[in-house]
């Protein structure tokens, strides 16, 4: 087996559980191979017998790694999606951050993981995305996004007005701070900060969210995903920003973006005893009431 080791820096403190992460592939066997600028990171921090294989790109993983972890919270794991792309290579999210919604394996369970991968006590748990496009291609080839795109205002400037076309059909105008059109990945993330509801992640949805909306009966809307949406931006600033997941540009209004499902999946390993839902109470209390313990 050969994983790729993929992460951003982070505080001292996790040195030790990173060290035992090598130690641990090392014994079983296993070869790595660390992105480069993660290996540069963390060179003088953990011991290694020899010095890895690196990458830079994803065209250097396709076909070449098995699996590939994410040593990190859930923004990690978001930027892993930007390297394995089409390529069907599985992620496994170590948390080293602090919620861990996405990269659900606990830092003291790496041990635990690690058997399980050997003997493929596991499941691919498939995780559509959105992509973008444009006459203007704001974000180029990495115009996808696992959890959300979304429309925002530039800084302190007034609401914009975000008029959504569903199938050519117009839908709404949107007067807010923004729209999160998220994925059933991203429906516990921003868009549920803003009162969009939770999304099963097989559901085959869209969820369409305002930010902030100035009208009090303007709702999130759930659509199905084999549906295109656009946009047609105004306000009284000529650009705003708009994001795929982390990566953000600023765009002007005259610009048109379509938002729809991304011609692939990204493959999320889960453990056999992790559980959707188990998750959903234990990171976010959901249903939690203190009065039935």
């Amino acid at each position: 087996m050969k994983v790729a080791i993929y992460g951003r820096r982070f505080n001292t403190r996790v040195v030790p559980f990173l060290q035992h992460l090598f130690d641990s592939l090392l014994k079983k066997g296993i070869d790595v191979v660390v992105y480069d600028k993660f290996h540069e990171f963390i060179q003088d921090q953990v011991s290694l017998p020899k010095v890895p294989d690196t990458f830079s790109a994803g065209d250097d993983l396709s076909g070449k790694v098995d699996i590939m972890f994410s040593l990190g919270g859930d923004g990690t794991l978001l930027d892993t999606v930007t390297l394995i792309r089409d390529s069907n290579i599985p992620v496994l999210g170590i948390n080293f951050g602090r919620l861990g919604f996405l990269a659900s394996i606990n830092k003291d369970a790496i041990d635990e993981a690690i058997e399980s991968l050997l003997h493929k006590q596991y499941t691919l748990d498939k995780r559509s995305l959105l992509c973008i496009e444009s006459a203007f291609n704001p974000f180029g080839v990495d115009n996808f996004a696992l959890n959300d795109i979304t429309f925002h205002k530039r800084d302190t400037s007034a609401m914009i007005i975000i008029h959504a076309y569903l199938n050519n059909e117009f839908l709404n105008s949107y007067w807010a701070d923004g729209l999160i059109v998220a994925t059933p990945t991203g429906s516990t993330a921003y868009s549920l900060s803003c009162g969009g509801p939770i999304v099963m992640p097989s559901s085959g949805n869209i969820v369409v969210t305002p930010i902030a909306p100035h009208n009090l009966n303007v709702r999130p809307i759930v659509l199905s995903d084999s549906n295109e949406l656009s946009f047609e931006i105004e306000g009284r600033s000529s650009k705003y920003r708009l994001s795929c997941d982390s990566r953000t540009e600023v765009v002007d209004t005259s610009v048109k973006i379509v938002v729809k499902k991304a011609p692939f999946e990204i493959n999320l390993i889960r453990l056999h005893q992790e559980n959707y839902l188990e998750t959903l109470r234990n990171k976010l209390l959901w249903g939690i009431d203190t009065r039935n313990y």
